[in-house]
């Protein structure tokens, strides 16, 4: 079938300015841009007064389960514009895995991934691609190989480092996926078990991905007080090994960071990337975070599993020992109790019937309602209570930082969605990219338009190495979105998040009308993202 576009403002993903002309589409490819096409076609889209853009690019999702499983899955992301999504990030992915480890890993990354159903026995990533082909998928879907994961299915959640059999293994993970069409390796140094990982450990692991030269997309180990050095660390280990380094969301954590350590950083990237080393960074348009509850308990408190952490704190002597140690600083590790206080710490998801009256709360007033008049012993019982299955919003970056990070040059948007199960998730779950058009280029100005398209296309189509996508061009894959500026809405707020975003005319992918007037659209099925 063709399509033909008339008449739209085109922001082809270049970072040029817009142009006015037609786009002519056949079946799933753009076969040509020019003025004035005057050709017999299917379907002609009336564009004029309207923006025409590469379908939008999110490098940074926690889809891997809702694309598998979520019958609703493409509604929230279609409504944004996105067409192409990537999972797996943070080092938090659903494969590799083992009977030995495998419920384990479906618990911790459940607050950031979703609950994963019984029987559920994907042991590698080629298996997990297979089912994601078996699925009609409403856009392209694509994954990193979470590191983290890769630890855990080898030996689990443990501080002890990789034995000589153990770090084979874990390095035939990498090439089973990497050769499987992986896009790439994720790491979340900050979460167990990546946290106990030397540098030197770490150097040694990523070497199996240097030959096939795919980026690393790394949650680093600090992103508050320990910012700086963080970014040293990566930049030295991906110097040593060879790989693209892409830095998850570049932000400075913690207000009394706030307008320092972000310029710090940001002179280290820069100084590599004068060198010639390929680093680049990404980032969300909103001033808080979400993550797991979990990842707030100092290293002190940490035992070898999940389970055996929880044990430990079970109880009045593990509710003690989490109090005396939360509000201490812990060398290496980001304390952010202390950087921002228990009031900046949001509910945001929970697993039982009963916790429900406090999601969207923050600990202060979620411990006040409970009867606790110390908030750290409510933590420690919530934790205990949920099995550790508790996601939290972070308000823990100054607008003024996030601003300086999206007009770098380097930069590229993302959402860092979670897809656990939530009453109040994040906002940026359902309007990140509107959000980034509205307010940061219509509204602030922070950005040109033709500066944003780049950076939710063009960008993050380099950074993964996708083929023909990206950028409007001929022989690029119809991925198109088209509509009126200042009618793209995002109406997901912290206090009333499930919102879905307003204002696309028209969303297709790989030629096929996948969106119109805000309606999904069904009866294609899009090809999935993998590089191989």
């Amino acid at each position: 079938m063709r399509h033909l576009i008339k008449n739209g403002m085109i922001y082809d993903g270049s970072g040029e300015e817009g142009y006015i002309s037609d786009i002519l589409i056949n079946e799933d490819k753009i076969v040509a841009i020019d003025k004035n096409i005057d050709i017999e076609v299917e379907k002609i889209i009336d564009a004029t007064g309207m923006i025409v853009t590469p379908g939008f690019i999110d490098s940074h999702r926690h889809c891997d389960l809702a694309a598998l499983y979520d019958p609703e899955f493409g509604t929230i992301e279609l409504s944004q514009g996105l067409t192409s999504v990537v999972g797996s990030n943070c080092g938090l992915g659903i494969v590799p895995n083992t009977d030995a480890h495998r419920q384990e890993i479906y618990d911790y990354v459940e607050p950031c991934l979703g609950l994963a159903p019984e029987g559920l026995g994907l042991n590698s990533h080629k298996e997990y691609y297979e089912a994601l082909q078996n699925c009609n998928m409403p856009l392209h879907v694509g994954s990193y190989i979470g590191t983290g994961t890769v630890k855990a299915a080898v030996k689990g959640y443990g501080k002890s480092p990789f034995t000589k059999k153990e770090m084979a293994e874990a390095k035939a993970y990498i090439h089973e996926g990497l050769e499987a069409g992986a896009l790439g390796l994720s790491m979340g140094i900050m979460y167990q078990p990546e946290c106990y990982s030397t540098e030197e450990e770490i150097i040694e692991l990523l070497g199996a991905a240097t030959p096939f030269n795919r980026p690393l997309s790394c949650h680093i180990r600090g992103e508050g007080d320990n910012l700086v050095p963080s970014i040293q660390e990566m930049i030295r280990i991906c110097d040593e090994v060879g790989l693209p380094l892409n830095i998850s969301h570049l932000k400075a954590t913690g207000i009394k960071n706030w307008g320092k350590n972000i310029y710090e950083a940001i002179k280290l990237i820069e100084e590599a990337r004068d060198k010639g080393q390929d680093v680049t960074a990404d980032f969300y348009p909103y001033n808080g975070g979400s993550t797991t509850l979990l990842s707030l308990l100092p290293p002190t408190v940490m035992s070898d599993s999940i389970y055996d952490t929880l044990g430990q704190l079970d109880g009045p002597i593990g509710r003690e020992k989490l109090q005396k140690e939360i509000y201490k600083e812990h060398i290496g590790w980001d304390n952010m109790v202390t950087s921002i206080g228990w009031e900046r710490i949001l509910i945001s998801s929970v697993t039982k019937p009963g916790n429900q009256d406090i999601v969207g709360l923050n600990f202060k007033e979620a411990s006040e309602l409970r009867g606790y008049e110390e908030p750290s012993y409510f933590m420690t019982d919530l934790l205990v209570d949920e099995a550790g299955k508790v996601g939290i919003i972070l308000m823990s970056m100054s607008q003024e930082d996030i601003d300086t990070v999206a007009k770098l040059p380097y930069t590229m948007l993302i959402s860092d969605s979670l897809y656990g199960v939530s009453d109040s998730p994040h906002p940026r779950l359902y309007g990140s990219f509107p959000k980034f058009i509205r307010e940061y280029v219509m509204e602030r100005k922070i950005v040109s338009m033709e500066t944003a398209i780049r950076k939710m296309t063009a960008m993050p189509a380099q950074l993964l190495r996708l083929d023909k996508r990206g950028m409007l061009k001929e022989g690029y894959y119809g991925d198109i979105n088209i509509f009126m500026a200042e009618k793209l809405k995002d109406h997901a707020l912290y206090s009333n998040s499930k919102q879905l975003s307003t204002g696309l005319s028209y969303v297709m992918v790989d030629g096929k009308l996948a969106l119109i007037d805000d309606k999904r659209q069904n009866g294609y099925c899009a090809s999935l993202l993998l590089n191989k």
